[in-house]
């Protein structure tokens, strides 16, 4: 029988550092950017690739039913990562890098925010949508971690998990999303 007790502890103590040092204060500014999405009837977008499409529906589950659940003002959170048959033919007719720009051409309106998680911050498709969500005047927020990349820079905020660890960069992202979740559902 193996013995992997000391890759685990190296892995949760790895994972703790990284948390002990995610900023308070960007935490708190996007709380409040989507609260006041929620209060003044502005959608929410959230896309992501990979695990992180999957922290992205996640995210949409929570704030939708979680956090929304005794709210009298709901939230109006959309999934971008979730229309297959969408990004399968956007993907087939125009490109892969287009698959959440093109539904949020026809969607997204100015104070609208759109949520990119991303782990390495470099994934075109998330960067093509960020940079028209900005053109028109809609909040950008992205999860990243490693460096962050090109969508650390673009985007108006940004939780940053910095390691270069996709699993624990994941693992944050998640936390994330269930931390706000909580708050937000027990703040009355």
């Amino acid at each position: 029988m193996a013995n992997y007790r000391k890759k685990i502890g190296e892995y949760l103590e790895l994972e703790k550092k990284i948390l002990n040092r995610l900023s308070i204060e960007d935490i708190d500014k996007v709380m409040n950017i989507l609260e006041n999405a929620r209060l003044s009837g502005k959608r929410i977008y959230t896309c992501g690739n990979g695990g992180s499409a999957s922290t992205a529906s996640h995210m949409r589950c929570d704030f939708n039913k979680g956090v929304s659940y005794k709210q009298e003002v709901k939230y109006d959170m959309e999934c971008l990562s979730d229309s297959v048959p969408m990004m399968m033919a956007i993907a087939n007719d125009l490109s892969y890098d287009d698959i959440f720009l093109v539904p949020l051409q026809n969607k997204i309106k100015q104070g609208d925010v759109l949520i990119g998680i991303s782990g390495s911050g470099n994934s075109e498709n998330v960067l093509r949508a960020f940079i028209y969500a900005n053109e028109i005047g809609a909040e950008t927020i992205a999860f990243t971690g490693y460096s962050g990349g090109k969508l650390k820079e673009i985007a108006k905020y940004n939780i940053h998990a910095s390691v270069d660890n996709m699993q624990i960069v994941e693992d944050i992202h998640l936390i994330l999303n269930h931390m706000m979740m909580y708050i937000l559902s027990n703040e009355k």
